[in-house]
C-alpha cells in the first residue's frame, strides 16, 4: 500500500544520500592524501605553494609597473584579476583529470564518475579559495588597511570563476581521456589567456574593434566583476554573470553527458 511503502522509500533514498556523502568526502580525503601527503607540510604546502608563487608574481609586476591602471597599489589591481584566473585555471585543471588519476577507484560499484569529477572539483575549489583569503588579506592588510571589498559581487564572481572550471573540466575530461595530444594543445592554448582575460590591463584599454571580440571570453567578464568589486569607482560595464554562467553550465551539460554516453569506453582507454 501506499501508505506503508512511503516511509520505506524515503529511507531509502536518504540512506542512498548519505552513502553517496560519504563517498565523496572519502574521495576529497584521499585526493588529499595522494596529491599532497608526500609532499613537506602535506595540505599546508598546497596552499602556501601556489600562495607564495602568486605573491612572487605580484612583486615583480610591481617593480615593472610603477603604477596600475586602477587605484595605486598593483599588488592589488594584479591580485583582483589573477586569482579569480586561477580558480578557474586550477579547478578545470583537476576536473579534466578525473578518469586519468581515478580509474582503479572506478571499479567499485559505490564510486560513481560523478563522485570523483564532484570530489576534484570541491577540493581545488576549496583550495583556491583558502588561496584567495589569505592573499588578499596579506595584500589589504599590508598595503591598504582602509581597502574595502563588495562581498556581494566578488563572493559570486568566484562562485562563477569555479562553475566555468568545473564546466571546462569536464568538457575537457572527454577530450583529454579521448585524445592524449589534447592536454599539449590545451597547454598551448592556455598561455596566451592570461593576457587576453585582463588580468594584466584592463579590458577598458583595448581598442576596438578588438574589446568587442574580447568580450567572447568569459572569463573577461569574471576579472572585470572581481575588479569591480575591489575598486567601488570601477563600473565594469562590460561585465555581466549571466554570459559566463550559461557557458559554464554548457560545458558543463555537455562534458556530463558526453561522459555518460561514453563511460565504459574511456575507461577502457
Amino acid at each position: 500500500m501506499p501508505s506503508s511503502g512511503q516511509p520505506v522509500l524515503h529511507s531509502v533514498h536518504g540512506q542512498t544520500q548519505g552513502a553517496t556523502w560519504r563517498v565523496i568526502a572519502a574521495l576529497v580525503l584521499r585526493e588529499m592524501a595522494t596529491s599532497y601527503g608526500r609532499s613537506p607540510g602535506g595540505y599546508l604546502w598546497a596552499v602556501l605553494e601556489p600562495t607564495v608563487g602568486i605573491a612572487a608574481l605580484v612583486i615583480l609586476f610591481s617593480i615593472g609597473f610603477r603604477a596600475p591602471p586602477l587605484g595605486n597599489n598593483f599588488a592589488l589591481f594584479y591580485a583582483s584579476g589573477f586569482l579569480p584566473f586561477v580558480m578557474f585555471q586550477a579547478v578545470s585543471t583537476k576536473v579534466s583529470q578525473a578518469i586519468n588519476q581515478s580509474k582503479p577507484l572506478l571499479g567499485y560499484p559505490r564510486v560513481t564518475l560523478f563522485d570523483t569529477i564532484l570530489a576534484r572539483f570541491l577540493l581545488a575549489a576549496l583550495t583556491q579559495t583558502v588561496v584567495t583569503v589569505i592573499i588578499l588579506a596579506v595584500i589589504i592588510l599590508a598595503f591598504d588597511p582602509a581597502q574595502r571589498l563588495d562581498l556581494a559581487i566578488l563572493i559570486p564572481c568566484y562562485g562563477v570563476a569555479a562553475a566555468l572550471g568545473f564546466g571546462v573540466g569536464c568538457l575537457n575530461c572527454v577530450l583529454i581521456t579521448r585524445y592524449v595530444i589534447w592536454q599539449s594543445i590545451w597547454s598551448v592554448l592556455m598561455r596566451p589567456m592570461v593576457l587576453v582575460s585582463g588580468v594584466i590591463f584592463l579590458h577598458d584599454m583595448v581598442p576596438q574593434p578588438y574589446r568587442d571580440w574580447l568580450e567572447w571570453n568569459p572569463l573577461v567578464h569574471i576579472t572585470g566583476l572581481s575588479r569591480k568589486a575591489t575598486y567601488a569607482f570601477y563600473s565594469a560595464d562590460y561585465a555581466g554573470y549571466l554570459y559566463p554562467l550559461g557557458f559554464a553550465l554548457f560545458t558543463a551539460v555537455l562534458g556530463l553527458l558526453i561522459l555518460q554516453a561514453f563511460r565504459r569506453d574511456l575507461l577502457e582507454l
